[in-house]
């Protein structure tokens, strides 16, 4: 399992392929790489270097409970000198959900180290914004009241997170609780502070001056709706939208089945996107060197 020291964390990553321009991928949720690995090896295939990593507190990569901003600034972050350290940038930027925020993030803090975007699965809008910052952050922050962080090391999520890197535990247990519980109850307020902007983690007028080709893919459920998606698209101004699932669901989260069905489609709308921005970039005379 490759680490790298990343800000102070060991962030477990894997590179698949070794030609081409790199592009760098972030999954939903608070999944690990696993998650996001099945795209990535398809746009390997093509031609391309996939970095694809587990955040902090995700996969087999280190928690670290604490930060300024929020979390998915602290994320784009590590992305950047993650990259850095590979000497991958510029780089094709992407995610899903959180991996989406991440990279309209980094795409705003380090716009000239972002070649193009490639986002699906869009949140944004008060009811994803209530859900999340509840799955994220809220029964972490009620745990941690009712039983101090041991309770909080027996939550499904964090079991996990010691089961992969068991060096969590004891960062975990050393923790004051209330320092925990703060900085979790502030990594929420991003979330209910967005709750009106177009997508969580950017407002209209940031989304605006990003003048970096974007690919957006919208979901089709409740934290990831259509609406928002193609609002996104509307925002940006060198952006294209495709819309991939055509059944909406009524749920909070759509079958997950469906989107794996899907990513042999979704890696072909992506490998034309990028080829077709390559070409354009080169015409124009901007190096695509592949460093």
């Amino acid at each position: 399992m490759p680490l790298a020291n990343v800000n102070g964390a060991n962030i477990n990553y894997t590179v698949l392929g070794n030609r081409g321009p790199w592009v760098a991928l972030s999954p939903g949720g608070r999944l690990g790489l696993e998650a996001v690995r099945s795209l990535a090896e398809r746009v390997a295939d093509a031609g391309y270097r996939v970095l694809i990593h587990d955040r902090r507190n995700c996969g087999a990569s280190d928690v670290v409970i604490g930060g300024d901003d929020s979390e998915h600034a602290i994320g784009a972050d590590d992305a950047y000198e993650l990259l850095s350290q590979f000497n991958a940038l510029p780089a094709y930027i992407g995610g899903r959900s959180s991996g989406c925020r991440l990279s309209l993030v980094l795409a705003l803090r380090h716009p000239e180290a972002v070649r193009a975007l490639l986002l699906w699965r869009i949140t944004g809008g008060p009811y994803p914004a209530m859900r999340l910052a509840e799955k994220y952050y809220g029964e972490y922050v009620t745990a941690a009241k009712r039983g101090g962080m041991a309770a909080v090391c027996e939550t499904e999520f964090f079991r996990e997170r010691i089961k992969e890197r068991p060096a969590n535990r004891d960062r975990l247990m050393a923790m004051d609780p209330r320092r925990f519980i703060e900085t979790m109850s502030h990594w929420s307020k991003y979330f209910s502070d967005d709750a009106d902007k177009p997508v969580i983690g950017a407002s209209e007028t940031e989304l605006r001056s990003i003048r970096i080709p974007a690919c957006i893919v919208p979901g089709n459920d409740r934290i990831h709706t259509r609406r928002v998606g193609e609002n996104l698209s509307r925002l940006m101004p060198d952006s294209e939208l495709h819309i991939l699932m055509t059944t909406d669901h009524d749920v909070d989260m759509g079958p997950n089945e469906e989107w794996i069905d899907k990513q042999g489609e979704l890696a072909a709308l992506f490998v034309d996107f990028l080829d077709r921005v390559r070409s354009r970039t080169s015409s124009a005379g901007v190096s695509t060197a592949t460093g």
